[in-house]
């Protein structure tokens, strides 16, 4: 199954493409943005790299890679399930979205979009999340789509960012527990 187009109330999520380059370029290149992820914006080339590698996800498993976010015509963020390696039943959901949209829901909105695809659409038995323990906003995220605290890990890091010394938390949610959550 090719990525398809989603939609929510107020988003639409289209398969991340060449267009959204500049928009990458400007949110991984905004340090608030970054400052869970890395020691330091991307550069331009950087940037150019990693959309290389997140196109060539859509090619590597069906139906699971990057979704560029809408809303209004302007671009959001984007919106991520991976590959868990070793494991086709299960996905690794992601999120990264421009300052100016924190705070109005929209992360919550299209990770609970993909989930339903993940779940709906692709029959996957489990999606998992991860970020820093300190990463609040993110964590919150994860609770309010129906995903529980699992673990804490460490990670290793060429360079860490500040609060990588208290590790690293992975949430998870079943497609069962998002069923029983699902209204009829």
């Amino acid at each position: 199954m090719p990525q398809p187009v989603l939609r929510t109330e107020r988003l639409q999520l289209v398969p991340l493409a060449d267009e959204h380059l500049e928009s990458e370029v400007e949110l991984d290149g905004h340090p608030e943005v970054m400052r869970y992820l890395e020691p330091r914006p991307r550069t331009r080339e950087q940037v150019e790299e990693f959309h290389r590698r997140r196109l060539a996800l859509a090619t590597e498993a069906s139906g699971l890679g990057f979704w560029a976010g809408t809303a209004a015509g302007e671009f959001v963020g984007w919106w991520l399930l991976d590959v868990v390696p070793g494991d086709d039943r299960q996905a690794e959901l992601g999120y990264r979205l421009s300052m100016r949209w924190w705070r109005q829901g929209l992360a919550s909105e299209g990770a609970r979009e993909l989930l339903r695809h993940a779940f709906g659409d692709l029959g996957l038995t489990r999606v998992i999340a991860q970020t820093m323990a300190v990463n609040a906003g993110s964590r919150a995220t994860m609770a309010a789509v129906g995903m529980a605290h699992v673990r804490d890990f460490r990670a290793e890091f060429d360079e860490p960012v500040p609060g990588a010394e208290h590790g690293e938390v992975e949430y998870a949610i079943t497609r069962d527990r998002w069923l029983a959550g699902q209204r009829p």
